[in-house]
């Protein structure tokens, strides 16, 4: 049987907003990002168990989706890139040196390899634990970028310098 994991982006944050990269940093929903956070849980009703990354604006957007007493998991290993002196510096600025951080970490912080490691390890607890359900996984673009390195192997360093159209979800079969 195969586990099918559904990917969602956290809602938008005050920093999405301003045009902030929040990284490590918890980061808080915007009055939009609650409203989106909300319409999450409608649409995803039917699965088995949320993960969220343990970062607060995961955090509340999983909280806001299922606020019924679905089960949510937090989990470390689901956080954004650690931009290290990075965090909480504009987005223009972070996405100018993303490239350069495929395998280098980030001065204080680390690499988007390592969030593909982690990613990784992640997908095997997932595929031992929920075989024949449906995991709703809420985290981050890193995150996004390591489950199309790892499950349609899309390279890192096209993914990094891709722009971000966001939508309602993606889904993956793991076998």
């Amino acid at each position: 049987m195969a586990v099918r994991l559904i990917y969602e982006t956290h809602s938008i944050t005050v920093d999405n907003e301003i045009g902030i990269a929040t990284g490590w940093l918890p980061g808080e929903l915007s009055a939009a990002g609650r409203e989106l956070a909300a319409e999450l849980g409608a649409r995803r009703r039917d699965v088995d168990v949320v993960y969220a990354s343990d970062l607060r604006r995961a955090v509340q957007t999983a909280e806001i989706a299922f606020p019924d007493g679905k089960e949510i998991r937090l989990d470390s290993r689901l956080r954004e890139c650690d931009y290290g002196i990075y965090n909480g510096r504009p987005v223009t600025e972070v996405a100018a040196l993303r490239r350069r951080h495929i395998d280098a970490p980030w001065p204080g912080g680390q690499s988007y390899r390592h969030v593909v490691g982690e990613t990784a390890a992640f997908l095997e607890d997932v595929m031992k634990e929920w075989q024949g359900c449906v995991v709703l996984v809420i985290s981050h673009s890193a995150n996004r970028w390591a489950l199309q390195y790892l499950l349609e192997g899309v390279p890192l360093e096209e993914s990094v310098d891709a722009p971000f159209d966001w939508k309602p979800g993606w889904e993956y079969s793991l076998a």
